[in-house]
């Protein structure tokens, strides 16, 4: 560098990740009877069949001609002179939409008004899906199709969307409202969520994670306790430091603790006590066995989509009335390569003594999250179940690609609330098997185990290794390397990261229920 070249410096930790949650601030969202005055765009469920709405102010078969033809997630926007401009939104056959569809045909419309800032929509009035579950599925589906993380740069053309009014009549508003409320609720997380997992990493370091963790676990009524790297070693946290050593950041295992109360603020006897550990390398170089400069080496920021998502849906719960116990563990740091790097052939061991020989620098996720496992299976009271999720495997993309996560359990009643949470909430699971056969594949001779069991079944492999430290306690695991990210907007899921999960496990902690047997 020539001594007139400009100084490139590292960038700080000082940035807010949340702006999002700044901008949600300043939203407005009401159910009233009618538009209100100063709506800019209405949004107007049209079917593929059957009388067209008389405020579209078209036939039928003008519509067709423009290529509308009423399917679900199409639209048409339609300028009026005198009044705001009319969206019609496509919501398929009369009759065969649910909260899944609704919210999807509200995404529509949102991208569709995406010039707008004052929307109003009749979606919460189409017949046949529950007022709640309308209310609810229609804002989140605005609010995240609208979502765009602008931390760096504003895009000219953008409106902020600073009020959205949903029009119910027929006595369903008080039900709307009380879904819309919760909507809200869910999707203010995700957008957090969404702002973590796409923050660059010098901005977000596990140190600033734990900060961000504190202010808003604390203000959503969360007990936060954060444990440094000194505190780590105390706890024997081998697998977090080992994953650590490369970095120049020092690791942050995050502790948040949610108990219901009543509405006093006395404890309330919870439903069941579940714990969430969440894989949070906020950016993975592959340390030692150094990643490809490739288009997933590029968004290895987002290696921190789990613990994203875990703290999302724990910042639900005290707004939503969660019934449920809920400890979530967040394990952040690096995977970098240096001189301090972890190596192949190293042996870590585990919160409670368990060794592990690291075949693999760049498996390093089943690591960090073994520590809070056993840590987990600890508690007191201890879990009636405890739930990972991770973007851990390109096995799971491979396989499933970005559609749905890959799902693994050894509890038949664990599997089944972790499907039901996943339809319930458009994050779709595909169980795959614990084949116990696989576990030889992970067998190590000098160690308990170790971190990668061979080229094939990486998926199943890694979810066996996690199994190991769970000491008996009915275990999930969501493999989220798929569905992390899209490139593209696709309905209510913004181009970026998609903080998958987040709505899936808020759900799981709000309808949970110790599995029997």
């Amino acid at each position: 560098m020539s001594p007139s070249s400009p100084r490139v410096t590292r960038a700080t930790a000082t940035f807010d990740p949340v702006p999002s949650r700044i901008r949600s601030a300043l939203l407005t969202i009401d159910v009233a009877a009618a538009p209100p005055p100063g709506t800019e765009a209405l949004g107007v469920p049209v079917a593929a069949g059957g009388d067209v709405p008389p405020i579209i102010g078209v036939d039928r078969a003008r519509l067709l001609e423009s290529g509308f033809s009423g399917a679900l997630g199409q639209t048409l926007v339609l300028p009026h002179e005198d009044r705001p401009v009319v969206v019609a939104v496509g919501i398929g056959e009369p009759g065969s939409i649910d909260a899944a569809g609704l919210r999807d045909a509200a995404a529509a419309f949102a991208r569709a008004a995406a010039r707008d800032g004052v929307l109003a929509t009749t979606l919460t009035d189409v017949a046949g899906v529950d007022a709640a579950e309308a209310g609810q599925a229609v804002v989140e589906g605005v609010l995240l199709a609208r979502y765009r993380y602008r931390a760096f740069v504003d895009r000219p053309g953008e409106a902020p969307l600073t009020s959205l009014t949903l029009v119910a009549t027929g006595g369903r508003g008080r039900s709307v409202r009380s879904g819309a409320e919760r909507g809200r609720v869910v999707a203010d997380a995700v957008q957090v969520a969404r702002d973590l997992a796409n923050t660059p990493a010098t901005h977000l370091t596990a140190t600033r994670m734990a900060e961000v963790a504190r202010g808003l676990g604390t203000e959503a009524g969360l007990k936060v306790e954060v444990f440094d790297n000194a505190a780590l070693v105390e706890l024997g946290c081998g697998g977090l430091l080992g994953v650590n050593q490369g970095s120049d950041e020092p690791a942050r295992m995050i502790k948040l603790t949610y108990a219901p109360r009543k509405r006093d603020g006395s404890p309330a006897r919870p439903r069941g006590h579940l714990a969430l550990v969440g894989k949070g390398i906020m950016y993975d170089a592959g340390g030692i066995s150094l990643k490809p400069s490739d288009a997933m080496h590029f968004a290895m920021k987002q290696d921190m989509s789990g613990a994203a998502a875990v703290l999302g849906s724990m910042l639900t719960l005290q707004a939503l009335g969660c019934p449920t116990m809920v400890t979530g563990y967040l394990m952040c740091t690096d995977n970098m390569p240096s001189g301090k790097a972890m190596r192949l052939g190293d042996v870590l061991t585990i919160r409670g003594g368990k060794t592990v020989e690291v075949f693999n620098t760049d498996a390093e996720g089943r690591l960090v999250m073994a520590d809070a496992l056993v840590l987990a299976t600890e508690l007191d009271p201890r879990p009636h179940a405890i739930v990972t999720i991770a973007t851990l495997t390109g096995a799971a993309m491979r396989t499933f690609g970005s559609a749905l996560a890959a799902m693994l359990g050894n509890h038949p009643d664990l599997v089944h609330q972790l499907e039901a949470a996943g339809a319930r909430t458009d994050e779709p699971v595909w169980e795959l098997p614990l084949v116990k056969a696989y576990r030889r594949k992970l067998d190590s001779a000098i160690a308990d185990i170790r971190n990668l069991g061979g080229e094939n079944a990486g998926t199943i492999t890694a979810g066996l290794f996690l199994e190991e430290f769970t000491a008996g306690v009915p275990f999930g695991h969501l493999d989220i390397c798929g569905p992390m990210m899209t490139d593209s907007d696709d309905g209510w899921r913004s181009i970026g990261a998609t903080a998958f999960g987040t709505r899936l496990l808020s759900d799981l902690a709000m309808e949970f229920k110790p599995p029997k047997g």
